[in-house]
């Protein structure tokens, strides 16, 4: 009689769909892009408010008149939302908190919620 070695067809296949009904359960619980994508956009218009903010500082602060280099008045952290190129924060439910900040100061109290639960600090230049 010949002895057998090795593993049936029937058994093979069985291990392929349970590792294969495993993963579809299972990945989708460890891998969660979406929350990141999230934060990685509210962490990125966070950075142009800053960038914005510091731009429009120091060409308000030189007395800059030039039309690329337009200035706003910054006296609170909603403020700082003028300095970005056409004024407006990207659509997608992002807001700013209203701290105050005193002229010729800089707050890094200001706060940039995103779509969903996320949201970022950023750093406001106050000026008249």
């Amino acid at each position: 009689m010949k002895q057998q070695s090795g593993f049936t067809l029937i058994e093979l296949v069985m291990v392929i769909v349970i590792i294969g009904v495993l993963s579809a359960v299972a990945l989708p619980k460890f891998i969660s892009l979406k929350g990141d994508a999230q934060q990685a956009a509210v962490d990125g218009v966070a950075g142009a408010l800053s960038s914005a903010s510091a731009i429009n500082y120091g060409s308000r602060k030189i007395g800059s008149t030039s039309a690329l280099a337009a200035t706003v008045a910054v006296t609170n952290c909603t403020g700082v939302e003028a300095t970005l190129q056409g004024g407006l924060l990207p659509t997608g439910g992002f807001s700013i908190g209203a701290a105050a900040i005193a002229a010729d100061a800089t707050s890094a109290a200001c706060v940039l919620t995103g779509p969903g639960p996320k949201t970022a600090t950023f750093t406001g230049h106050g000026i008249l």
